[in-house]
């Protein structure tokens, strides 16, 4: 059996981290400063993966409150944009496809703009149109409204405001007081509608009902637009059959959507353009652990006495390079753990502001402190390397 050699210098395990932070517990504001790289890095990432994990999820809860049954049907645009025409009976053809479960014919009135009172110059609409619907069209896009009540059957000259009309045209409220200038007709108010993110040209527009369209702005009877809902378990085939049942004569002019698609293909443009801000988060990184490099090569220029003393009262290469292979590691890991912190926190307030459930993915907090610590890793190497090699004799030349 063979003894140890007394002679021969031993670094335990429990004195290596106390011997590490001698650099970090003695230069606390260099250590902060350069900790500050990585933990920008790290928190550059956690809180844009929080934040997009957190709108993701928003955004397919909204999308399944809403419904992903819902279909439209158009014939397409002319030139100036404006929905053409699909022949008078396209929705009661459409009740009669198999699964369909409710649909809501509607038709733009090109001949008629809303303003809010009749002094605004011809043209200057903002954006707003005018639609003629019925009573199913809020059943049908299961909305809701703001303020007022909805249309009815009847031929009066009332409207109700989408979101985004009512907001251009400054009407807060639904009353007998508030009227708009709708066609050359004065209208009242009667309701404002909440957003419809399933489908957008409602918000931007005036709703009249069909019999006051005939009456008052010479609508035809032609419907522009229909939006119908289906069994969830035979959506492609009854898209499948629309386009022949709403214009028989000439079915490849008629599209038929999913408006659901249109916010889930959203999802995937906004996590490209994160790749732009995981992007900047990795440069911060990489400036980071330059950083650490830097202060630990200096950190070894300046402590190259106490190096020299320890290897002449026989510390090994080993455990030089241990010592300071571990302080980058430590400071590594603090910057680390406060970028996972500075992260969360972001996504915890983006959530709370924009009324979101925060969610930050698991990967991101383990993921962000085992980038880090292997940034220290690869940013002491170096330092530790170059401490190892300081002679013995430096103890002397600089006592």
């Amino acid at each position: 059996m063979t003894t140890p050699d007394p002679r021969r210098s031993v670094l335990r395990a429990v004195d290596l981290l106390p011997t590490g932070t001698l650099g970090l517990r003695f230069r606390k504001l260099r250590a902060l400063l350069s900790g500050l790289g990585i933990a920008i890095g790290i928190a550059s990432i956690v809180a844009v993966l929080g934040v997009t994990r957190s709108s993701e999820s928003h955004l397919l809860t909204r999308i399944d409150q809403l419904g992903t049954n819902m279909l439209t049907i158009v014939n397409g645009q002319d030139q100036s944009g404006t929905e053409a025409e699909l022949p008078t009976g396209t929705a009661p053809m459409v009740r009669q496809v198999p699964h369909v479960r409710a649909v809501a014919p509607t038709a733009q009135i090109t001949t008629a703009d809303v303003y809010r009172n009749d002094h605004i110059a011809a043209g200057q609409t903002g954006g707003r149109a005018v639609r003629a619907c019925d009573t199913t069209l809020l059943t049908t896009l299961d909305g809701g409204l703001l303020t007022g009540r909805f249309l009815d059957p009847g031929p009066y000259p009332v409207t109700v405001l989408g979101y985004d009309a009512a907001t251009t045209l400054g009407v807060t409220r639904a009353g007998a007081d508030q009227r708009v200038w709708l066609g050359h007709h004065w209208f009242t108010v009667i309701g404002i509608l909440d957003p419809f993110p399933l489908a957008p040209e409602i918000d931007r527009s005036a709703l009249v009902s069909f019999a006051a369209a005939t009456r008052l702005l010479g609508y035809n009877g032609h419907p522009s637009r229909v939006y119908l809902r289906a069994d969830k378990d035979h959506i492609r085939d009854v898209a499948g059959l629309l386009a022949a049942t709403a214009n028989p004569p000439d079915p490849s002019l008629v599209t038929v959507s999913r408006p659901s698609d249109a916010l889930t293909a959203r999802l995937a443009v906004k996590e490209n353009g994160n790749s732009l801000i995981l992007g900047l988060g990795a440069v911060a990184l990489l400036v980071g652990a330059i950083g650490i490099a830097n202060v630990m090569v200096i950190s070894v220029l300046e402590r190259r006495t106490e190096i020299g003393l320890r290897r002449a009262l026989g510390a090994t290469r080993e455990h030089v390079a241990a010592q300071f292979l571990t302080e980058a590691l430590v400071l590594a890991a603090l910057g680390g753990a406060a970028g996972v912190a500075i992260g969360a926190g972001v996504t915890a307030g983006m959530a709370y502001f924009r009324g979101w459930a925060p969610l930050i993915p698991s990967q991101a907090l383990w993921g962000g402190m085992l980038v880090a610590i292997a940034a220290g890793a690869v940013a002491g190497l170096y330092p530790a390397l170059r401490a190892a090699y300081v002679p013995p004799v430096d103890a002397l030349r600089t006592s």
